[in-house]
């Protein structure tokens, strides 16, 4: 394991392998990999936002008027929001905000929130690349809160015929463009993260210092090793569920950001992994049994977070002072049950991979983003398809709006 931000290792057997699937594809890693090193610097590329050249469309002295902001309530769905759900949900504890998220459709929980908050206090972000996102315009409108020369609203879409830009224009608000080559689960890093990020008193220089660490030395051997392992397993077709199991709360949102990016850019022309997010030690109790003895068509990611509790368990004095939990610490027992986990998939020769977080920082953030973003986009080229598009979601909004006509 290399140890800094986050530990990682893979554990899946050779047994999961064909070797002549794995040679060929290992053979194409150095030409995929300089493509996207290419894509990385082009200013019009998907995953230019990982530069360190990369253009902002907007400034920070122009965000600075809406720091005053005490509640914030972010609009919009799939990529537009969970990587700030990640962040916010991960630097809990750093970001003294109240923050909402509206990324469905919940009657409820906008009646709620109209009911304990003054809206005309709240700072709403509204995000969507294409600007006419339906669910995003819904939410927005039942709230009310698109009005002429209002100050507490920020529109984020692309710069053309649509239907935020078109508010901003008419309700003179305040609007940021969104980079119109970086699509929606590829920006956490342009202005989509950014924005929220900044409003939510975080360092985004330091939410940006690592997303070109796995391009070089062992982490690069790291990235290499395990993209061309994954794309002979989807090759294979014989790994078909991905199970990220969460072990601690302040990462679960991570998943669900994880979830999108990898779901939606290689579930194409038959391939990809079903990603699904498991809730552990919880789901240990419910999911187990199927995990370790169920069809062998599962590879598992194991997400945990080092982090010391003083809070210890003490067995009552009826009770036998030896027992195993006597004087435990909470984390002591997650992780031992990650780890008898481990030692089960092992003895059984199922795979998994480990992510062990060392630090609570946006350091961290950065080189997770970074890394599940360049894993994925290697593996969809490698397994031939498309990391950026989205063709099957886009029949589905076609035929959304043909029936509402």
């Amino acid at each position: 394991m290399i140890k800094k931000n986050f530990q990682y290792k893979n554990i899946i057997q050779t047994k999961h392998f064909k070797k002549k699937v794995l040679k060929k594809i290992s053979k194409n890693f150095n030409n995929v990999f300089k493509n996207t090193i290419d894509d990385i610097n082009h200013p019009n590329k998907a995953l230019n936002s990982l530069s360190e050249n990369f253009k902002f469309n907007y400034k920070v002295k122009d965000l600075k008027k809406f720091k005053k902001f005490k509640t914030i309530a972010l609009i919009g769905m799939g990529g537009s929001i969970l990587g700030a759900e990640a962040i916010f949900n991960f630097l809990k504890k750093k970001i003294k905000k109240k923050i909402y998220f509206f990324d469905n459709l919940e009657s409820d929980k906008l009646i709620e929130f109209k009911k304990h908050e003054n809206l005309n206090k709240v700072l709403f972000i509204i995000i969507s690349k294409s600007g006419s996102t339906i669910e995003t315009l819904i939410n927005s409108f039942l709230l009310n809160i698109l009005k002429k020369n209002s100050e507490n609203v920020i529109l984020i879409s692309e710069k053309k015929n649509n239907y935020l830009f078109s508010l901003s224009r008419k309700l003179n608000l305040f609007y940021v463009e969104h980079n119109r080559f970086t699509g929606g689960r590829f920006s956490i890093f342009s202005e989509v993260g950014s924005v929220p990020a900044y409003l939510m008193g975080l360092n985004l220089s330091k939410l940006r210092s690592q997303t070109l660490k796995f391009l070089n030395g062992k982490k690069k051997i790291f990235l290499k090793s395990s993209t061309i392992k994954l794309a002979s397993l989807i090759n294979s077709k014989k790994i078909n569920n991905l199970i990220l199991l969460c072990y601690s709360p302040e990462l679960e949102k991570f998943l669900f950001w994880c979830q999108q990016l990898i779901a939606e850019s290689l579930g194409k022309k038959g391939k990809g992994f079903l990603p699904l997010i498991s809730k552990v030690p919880k789901d240990h109790h419910s999911l187990l049994q199927l995990y370790i003895d169920g069809p062998s068509d599962k590879l598992f990611y194991i997400f945990s977070l080092e982090k010391k509790s003083k809070q210890k368990i003490y067995i009552n004095k009826f009770l036998d002072k030896n027992n195993f939990l006597n004087k435990k610490t909470l984390d002591r027992v997650q992780y031992a049950q990650k780890e008898a986990l481990k030692k089960v998939f092992k003895k059984k020769n199922i795979p998994f991979r480990e992510f062990k977080i060392k630090k609570i920082n946006e350091e961290t953030l950065s080189e997770l983003f970074s890394y599940f973003i360049l894993e994925t986009v290697l593996i969809g080229r490698l397994i031939k398809v498309n990391p950026f598009d989205q063709p099957a979601v886009e029949q589905v909004k076609i035929f959304t709006k043909e029936l509402l006509n």
